[in-house]
């Protein structure tokens, strides 16, 4: 079993104390960044973009299509070979998550050695493996694609150190070894505590294998820490800057983690076996899951179009369900066998009574059907309802990014929920829009609905509309569902003013932009548009020359018709009332981001983190790329929402379409993530600017708050998950709220006081029904909040229910607790 309570708490806490002190030391692995060495993404993304060629190309035979091989596989290339172009940008994004979950095993697990197939801990490791394959095959027969690439990159990491850190290369093999996949199969031949294994060696470690090791064919693995030079008599290290055991005999070290590591002349050998070896698995789940699931694991689908509807069911919503029902089915059905076709739907009903559950589908005639069972009853027009709640549950079953839609008359009965919902909408990066039918008059008015307050912060926070519209009007309001919810829409431009003022609005539109549309929510508001050409429509034309304008009391759609969009366009606002506005278009043209914590040399590399940045301090942005390859960013800046401030970051090119972004200086408020870059056509050296800009809405915080996954969560047990409020300041009291989304009982604590050294420890405790099926998703927020300035942050895990029976107890303990009693006795005795 995996360490108890008192361990992980412990090692949890240790952890992220011990951090700042070895920010500048080797993290144990094929490295996360090098321009030198075959890294743990380059090893993913090959293996990745193999196995799902060879899974498209059945799939598409299959189908009586034609694949075409393409000569070089890239997501561009392999997408289009799979005759589903649109989902370049989100098999780039498929890859990215996996490998940002990779890195996070060094940056989060770099002590325990069963991840790292260290100190020789084979059974451990391998029961690490065969479980991470195990929860990935579960989430995806429940469609939890999302946690499935998640536990898949930790599973791959461990998988991959085996031949950078055994001595499984040095032993002649140049294929994998298969046992660690199979649980079934015994490991044999592994050379015991008692079995020395190495020689010393300075410098040049080649050949420091015992002779007896090599021709008895024992399996090995060097013994790592950053703490003490114990290991027992006899055995390989590690090796390499920071490793303590590699200075005691027998020195030096057979890790093949890079060129320049102790065995670094077979890295390349080790690198490619790895990547053999992290077919092979990827194949293994492929043979279990279908190809049509393998491919959505990794983002290719029809479209990347997702249909998901948050509906209150209430007694006075009949005229909206009927209108619910019938846009479903207009998308639907106008877009089967289409691009744009859906490719998940998610429907979430809820009333002044109870919110749920939730269906989560990716066939389009089931969720039709779940969409006609839907009916009015219960409750009045004037209920408060549980709004909310069932947002809430959306955003945690929708996939990331997901364009949802709320429907409803009521005003929220659960408000206390709003900032667990914003800590979702920034986890996730969604946007909401909120189709509100209780508009103060039927009339166009100066003023909103004063109860939809907290619905219009919520739009705004999330880059979303909030729409009031009388129910006579439902229907030319939802046309906005047809166009948000299709593929490869971006962002070009987006603002918000509260009060409102009158300024124009310029932003460039890319060549690559098609349907450029203009969204803008706010009463009494004027506007006139200017195309690069010169020629301009003001907001009392209807259906000019330029575009049509659809308006529907507080809300205004602007479709361009014109085809050629690139250029320079202006949009002058003119209003005292607030107002939003918002610019799309459809685009391969994308980017993704993650703000990130980077560990720097020998080995440089970077976890990702699911919480607010630090207001104090630099903030550095994981940015990838989405598109054809050929973009580059050349500005990226932190825009202040609500005026026209920005704060510009250093970029650094790490590879493959991915960029360090560091911001020295973060705006105090609300920010948008601002990228301005160019194209390099293919067939021209002509170089094109594009811009993109995030939907959702971010903001920093004076603390921080960290929290991990400790461990494997089993049906029927406690599951502990151990956090830390860290801030500058010290002996300052914070109040905390966890919730979890599969509504499991919990406890927590409700305040927590920071020490001398400005940190607070905590406990959340979940309890999982015994009945609770394996792959079972669950999202868990913790807030945290400084009541004095009310100034909040949280931590965001998304969990899965493992399988019903736990593994044999003690297979997973690591060296923490030792560690740990170590550093503590070297930093008091100091």
């Amino acid at each position: 079993m995996f360490p108890k309570l008192i361990f992980t708490t412990f090692s949890f806490f240790f952890f992220h104390f011990f951090m700042s002190l070895i920010a500048q030391m080797s993290i144990h692995a094929f490295k996360v960044i090098s321009s030198s060495s075959n890294t743990h993404h380059n090893i993913t993304r090959a293996a990745v973009l193999q196995t799902s060629g060879e899974a498209c190309r059945t799939h598409v035979l299959q189908q009586g299509g034609n694949f075409v091989q393409p000569n070089s596989l890239t997501a561009v290339s392999l997408a289009k070979a799979c005759l589903s172009p649109a989902s370049a940008s989100t098999l780039k994004s498929a890859i990215t998550d996996i490998s940002i979950r990779n890195a996070w095993v060094d940056g989060r697990r770099m002590f325990n050695v069963e991840y790292h197939f260290d100190d020789e801990s084979f059974e451990q490791a391998r029961n690490l493996i065969t479980e991470g394959v195990s929860l990935v095959k579960a989430s995806l027969r429940l469609k939890n694609y999302e946690y499935a690439r998640q536990r898949l990159g930790e599973t791959l990491h461990t998988l991959q150190d085996f031949y950078s850190h055994s001595n499984w290369i040095e032993l002649g093999n140049r294929s994998p070894y298969s046992t660690l996949i199979k649980p079934s199969l015994p490991l044999d031949n592994l050379a015991d505590v008692n079995t020395p294994t190495c020689s010393s060696c300075d410098g040049d470690c080649t050949g420091n294998i015992l002779e007896t090791i090599i021709t008895q064919k024992k399996l090995t693995s060097g013994y790592f820490s950053l703490l003490s030079p114990n290991k027992p008599k006899g055995k390989c290290s590690h090796g390499g800057l920071g490793d303590l055991t590699s200075f005691m005999t027998p020195k030096g070290g057979i890790n093949k983690d890079g060129t320049t590591a102790a065995h670094g002349s077979l890295h390349f050998v080790a690198a490619d076996v790895a990547t053999a070896a992290t077919r092979d698995l990827l194949q293994d789940i492929r043979e279990a899951a279908g190809n049509v699931e393998f491919l959505r694991l990794m983002g290719i689908s029809k479209s990347s179009s997702v249909l998901c509807f948050v509906v209150d069911t209430s007694a006075s919503m009949t005229e909206e369900i009927a209108e619910v029902k019938r846009i479903t089915s207009f998308i639907i059905d106008s877009r089967r066998g289409t691009m744009d076709e859906p490719s998940a739907h998610v429907l979430v009903p809820f009333s002044n009574s109870g919110f749920g559950p939730v269906d989560k589908t990716t066939d389009p005639d089931v969720f039709k059907t779940e969409v006609k069972a839907l009916s009015a009853g219960g409750g009045g027009a004037d209920d408060l309802e549980m709004s909310l709640s069932g947002l809430w549950l959306a955003l945690a079953a929708a996939p990331v990014a997901s364009e949802i839609f709320l429907f409803t008359d009521g005003e929220p009965k659960d408000a206390e929920m709003k900032s667990t919902v914003l800590a979702l909408i920034e986890s996730t990066k969604s946007t909401v829009n909120f189709v509100l039918t209780n508009p103060l008059s039927n009339m166009t008015r100066s003023l909103s609905n004063p109860v939809n307050q907290v619905y219009e912060d919520l739009a705004v926070a999330s880059g979303g509309l909030g729409i009031e519209v009388p129910n006579q009007l439902l229907a030319d309001t939802t046309s906005a569902i047809n166009d948000t919810s299709i593929s490869s829409l971006v962002t070009i431009f987006q603002t918000v003013r509260d009060p409102g003022t009158a300024e124009p609005f310029s932003f460039a539109v890319d060549s690559s932009v098609r349907n450029l549309t203009f969204y803008i929510t706010g009463n009494s508001t004027q506007f006139t548009i200017t195309a690069p050409s010169g020629q301009s429509q003001s907001s009392g034309q209807s259906d000019g020359s330029l575009a049509v304008i659809q308006s529907v009391v507080n809300f205004h759609m602007v479709q361009v018709k014109t085809s050629s969009q690139a250029g320079v366009w202006t949009i002058y606002m003119n209003s005292t009332q607030p107002y939003t506005l918002k610019v799309t278009g459809k685009s391969s043209i994308n980017f993704q981001f993650d703000f990130v914590e980077v560990y720097q040399v020998p080995h440089p590399g970077y976890t990702v983190f699911k919480s607010r940045p630090r207001s104090d301090g630099n903030v550095t942005l994981l940015l990838s790329m989405l598109g054809s390859g050929s973009e580059v960013p050349t500005e990226v800046a932190l825009v202040e929402a609500s005026g026209s401030g920005f704060h510009t970051g250093l970029l650094e090119d790490v590879g493959n379409g991915d960029y360090l972004v560091t911001v020295t200086t973060v705006p105090k408020g609300e920010f948008f993530v601002r990228v301005i870059g160019q194209t390099n056509s293919s067939s021209t050296s002509d170089y094109h600017s594009f811009q993109r800009q995030s939907s959702t809405r971010h903001r920093a915080s004076g603390f921080a708050v960290n929290a991990e996954r400790n461990g494997t969560w089993f049906p029927g047990q406690l599951f502990s998950i151990p956090f830390t409020v860290a801030t500058s300041n010290s002996y300052s009291k914070y109040t905390v709220t966890a919730r979890n989304s599969g509504q499991y009982s919990m406890t927590f604590p409700s305040s927590l006081t920071t020490g001398s050294d400005g940190r607070a420890n905590g406990v959340v405790e979940l309890s999982t029904p015994a009945n609770a099926t394996a792959g079972t998703e669950v999202i868990l927020t913790i807030e945290v909040t400084k009541p004095e300035t009310n100034d909040t942050n949280y931590a965001f895990l998304r969990l899965a229910v493992s399988r019903a029976v736990p593994p044999p107890a003690g297979l997973a303990l690591s060296l923490w607790l030792s560690a740990g009693t170590l550093l503590i006795g070297l930093v008091i005795n100091k």
